[in-house]
This record gives C-alpha cells, sequence and structure tokens, in this order.
C-alpha cells in the first residue's frame, strides 16, 4: 500500500494514524472510566488514572502529527460527491474533533499542574503549566470532564456518519480510510 494519499484512498501512513488515534482515545476512555471500579487511594486506580494521562498526552503530540499530514497530502475524492451542506459538516466535525484532540490534553495538562499534581509522560515527568491554584484546578477539572463528555458525542456522530456514507449514501468515504486487504493472485 502506498504511504501517501491518492485520489482515491487515504495512504498507509493516514489510515494507520487516524487508527492509532482511535486506539489511544479508547485507552484514555477506558482507563478513566476503569479506574471507577476500584478504590480510591489503591494501586490500580491510580495506575489507571496515570495511563489516561500518558495516553491522553500522546494524543496530544501525535494529533500534531496528523495535523502535518493532513495538510501535506489532500484527502481523496469522495464518489459520488456529497452535497456542498454535507461536505461543510463534515468539515466542522472534523475541526470539532482536531480541537478536542488538543484541548482535552491540553486541560488535563492544565488541571494537574493547576493542583500542583505531577504530569507523568511514559517515565518522564513533564514541566507544569503553571503554579499551584486549587480554585483553578477545580474549573479545569470541570471544564475537562464536561468536554469528555461532548466527546463521545463527536467520535460516535464521526463513526455514525462513516456508517451513513458507506450504507445509505453507497460512497467511498469509509472506504477510503479502510486498510486495503491483500487479494490472493
Amino acid at each position: 500500500m502506498n504511504w501517501k494519499n491518492t485520489t482515491d484512498r487515504y495512504g498507509s501512513l493516514s489510515i494507520a494514524m487516524h487508527w492509532l488515534m482511535l486506539l489511544l482515545l479508547v485507552g484514555v476512555y477506558a482507563c478513566i472510566n476503569l479506574r471507577e471500579l476500584f478504590p480510591r487511594g489503591s494501586d490500580l486506580r491510580e495506575g489507571l488514572k496515570t495511563w489516561h494521562v500518558m495516553l491522553g498526552l500522546a494524543v496530544l503530540a501525535l494529533v500534531f502529527v496528523r495535523l502535518a499530514i493532513r495538510w501535506l497530502g489532500a484527502p481523496p475524492r469522495i464518489q459520488p460527491q456529497p452535497a456542498l451542506w454535507q461536505r461543510r459538516l463534515a468539515g466542522l466535525m472534523h475541526l470539532a474533533l482536531y480541537v478536542f484532540m488538543i484541548a482535552m490534553p491540553l486541560l488535563g495538562w492544565l488541571t494537574l499542574s493547576a493542583a500542583g499534581k505531577s504530569i507523568p509522560f511514559f517515565g518522564l515527568s513533564l514541566p507544569a503549566l503553571m503554579g499551584a491554584d486549587k480554585a483553578l484546578a477545580d474549573s479545569f477539572k470541570e471544564l475537562h470532564e464536561t468536554i469528555g463528555t461532548i466527546g463521545y458525542y463527536l467520535i460516535g456522530l464521526h463513526a455514525a456518519a462513516a456508517l451513513f456514507h458507506h450504507y445509505m449514501a453507497r460512497d467511498n468515504t469509509l472506504l477510503r480510510m479502510l486498510p486495503r486487504r491483500n487479494r490472493p493472485a
């Protein structure tokens, strides 16, 4: 498979980054939700919280790689071409997803910074973005949680739109982002 986008399909680099970001987001949500199953202060609960932070910061790091890949290669065309309103709505959805993938980790980092906590990142301790301020930490945390809930809807709508295009509109929107299977000769 070609690593660069073509006029008909996303390249393997774009496809890999798309699905990697999904896996990271699933991991972020799974860690923060699964931690509720364990008692406060337990090693497993704290470990899941640490993984939530590290995976979230990985999203932040990789979203800029993803944006660079998107900027360097034109997206493949959709056939048949959707209506203008659908293309504009898709553009807004992609913008919202990118803002989400940047804002959420930054808000998490700001929350930990304002709470005076360490910011773990795969063996490193990242610097605080600001000094300790409990009231601000609480505000950042509330905003982080609210936008986190919105993220479920953004991701769900994105997936639903891809399925709509595949099964109802019968265009190639979804197929452009699926890894191509090797076909026997």
